[in-house]
C-alpha cells in the first residue's frame, strides 16, 4: 500500500466512526515530514480517544502499525505516525487553536473520497 492508499484508508475509517471535516492534504513536495496529513475532527475528547483507537486497530489489521503515537493523554489532539502518513485526530476547540489546516495551506487537498 502506497502512501496515498494509507492516507485515503485512514480518512475512510475515520469517516465510517463520524469524524468531521477531514482533510487529505498531500505535504511531501513541501516537506520531509511525510507525504500526507489526515486531518480529521472529533466530537469531543472521548470521541477523539474512540477515532484514534479505531484508526490504529483497523490499520494494524491490515499490516499498517503507526511508529509512534502522540497525545493519548490529552484531551484535545492525538497524532498517530505512520511515517510517509501522519493523521491528527483533534477536539474542534485544539483544530482551530492550532489550524494545521492554514498552516499547511501549500499542500494539495487530496479528493480522497474518489475510487
Amino acid at each position: 500500500m502506497n502512501a496515498y492508499d494509507t492516507a485515503q484508508a485512514a480518512a475512510r475509517l475515520l469517516d465510517e466512526k463520524k469524524a468531521e471535516n477531514i482533510s487529505v492534504i498531500k505535504i511531501e513536495e513541501i516537506s520531509s515530514l511525510a507525504d500526507y496529513f489526515v486531518i480529521a475532527t472529533g466530537r469531543g475528547s472521548t470521541h477523539v480517544r474512540s477515532l484514534s483507537d479505531e484508526l490504529e486497530e483497523k490499520l494494524k489489521a491490515q499490516g499498517i502499525v503507526p511508529a509512534r503515537i502522540e497525545g493519548y493523554r490529552s484531551d484535545s489532539w492525538i497524532l498517530l505516525d505512520y511515517q510517509s502518513v501522519v493523521v491528527h485526530v483533534f477536539t474542534q476547540e485544539a483544530r482551530d487553536f492550532y489550524d494545521l489546516d492554514r498552516l499547511w495551506a501549500d499542500g494539495i487537498k487530496m479528493n480522497w473520497t474518489e475510487e
